[in-house]
């Protein structure tokens, strides 16, 4: 028994030390970093300012590919099936990291075999409406969405992202019936709800506040359980007449199924480092990013936190998969 113990040290050695290289090597060429909707969202932002930052601590090209589409699935699917040696990565919101397969009977991959590195950040959506809708506070809203039964329309990046869960939410919760639309990334929403072509949008903070300060869209609350500084002006739920609602969203790194621990372990280390560094953080939170700078083991905790309580609000919804 001692002997098969000490072989099996012996072995566990051996592979530590024939992967060690390979670590201190990574990474030697240009790693790329997945963004599956479009350019111009707040996933894609905070993919640019990962990899700008990446790029200069490792001394190796980041870039980011925008590979939108299917409900984030085309550009999730294209990751899974990447080689796992750490020069295909992904930044994504909830939906293809964590619940997908709830939704879409074959998405082209499991959320679930990912392997998680971080969590990036996270932000409070807000309700953004156009800027002619009559109604001027979340109670206008309501009244004219029972006035108007299915005449409102809600917009999205595709079944099952935050959006479409927090529209569902607030149908739940209000009895307000809207028909929803979906968008291939947050950019091509909001030009519609600038256009007076769509009325609600659930967006995050980074991309909407600075419409609503150039006029161009109205907020109605702020989904989140306290004022946010970027625009204290706007109620949260509770004070808007919705006690209960929330919508945050959150965005994470994630590396393709059978990633080599030691590899996750130094993409994770470094990824930390450079979310806790001032500069990066001044950077997030000047578009309104919290940062979340999570260790592997409690990224994995989050993940099937945040897995339990979407799954739940699929189920209440009644949702399908497609």
């Amino acid at each position: 028994m001692h002997r098969l113990a000490g072989l099996l040290a012996l072995m566990a050695l051996t592979v530590w030390s024939s992967l060690a290289p390979a670590q201190d090597a990574y990474p030697s060429r240009t790693v790329r970093i997945v963004v599956p909707a479009a350019a111009g969202s707040t996933t894609d932002i905070l993919a640019r300012v990962l990899a700008d930052q990446l790029g200069r601590k490792w001394g190796k090209t980041v870039v980011v590919e925008n590979i939108a589409g299917g409900g984030l699935n085309i550009g999730a699917a294209n990751v899974a099936r990447s080689a796992p040696d750490g020069y295909s990565l992904m930044v994504a919101p909830p939906l293809p990291i964590t619940y997908s397969h709830l939704l879409y009977r074959n998405p082209g991959y499991d959320p679930r075999e990912f392997v998680r590195i971080t969590l990036l950040a996270k932000i409070p959506n807000v309700m953004v409406v156009r800027k002619d809708l009559p109604a001027a506070t979340l109670k206008d809203f309501i009244d004219y969405g029972k006035q108007n039964p299915g005449k409102l329309t809600y917009a999205s990046g595709g079944v099952g992202s935050t959006a479409h869960l927090t529209g569902l939410q607030l149908e739940l919760q209000t009895g307000v019936k809207m028909v929803h639309v979906t968008y291939r990334g947050a950019q091509p929403a909001l030009s519609d709800i600038i256009a007076g072509r769509v009325d609600v949008f659930f967006d995050t903070l980074a991309t909407s506040v600075p419409l609503y300060r150039d006029n161009k869209v109205r907020l109605l609350m702020v989904g989140d359980t306290k004022r946010v500084d970027a625009v204290p002006e706007i109620p949260t739920p509770a004070e808007a007449g919705l006690p209960g609602f929330k919508s945050v969203t959150w965005f994470g790194l994630v590396a393709p199924p059978a990633t080599p621990a030691p590899l996750a372990e130094k993409i994770n280390r470094d990824v930390v480092e450079l979310l806790k560094s001032k500069e990066v953080g001044d950077l997030l939170r000047n578009i309104s990013l919290e940062v979340g700078a999570t260790s592997l083991a409690d990224t994995n905790t989050f993940f099937a936190e945040e897995f339990t309580r979407w799954s739940k609000v699929i189920k209440d919804v009644g949702l399908q998969p497609q």
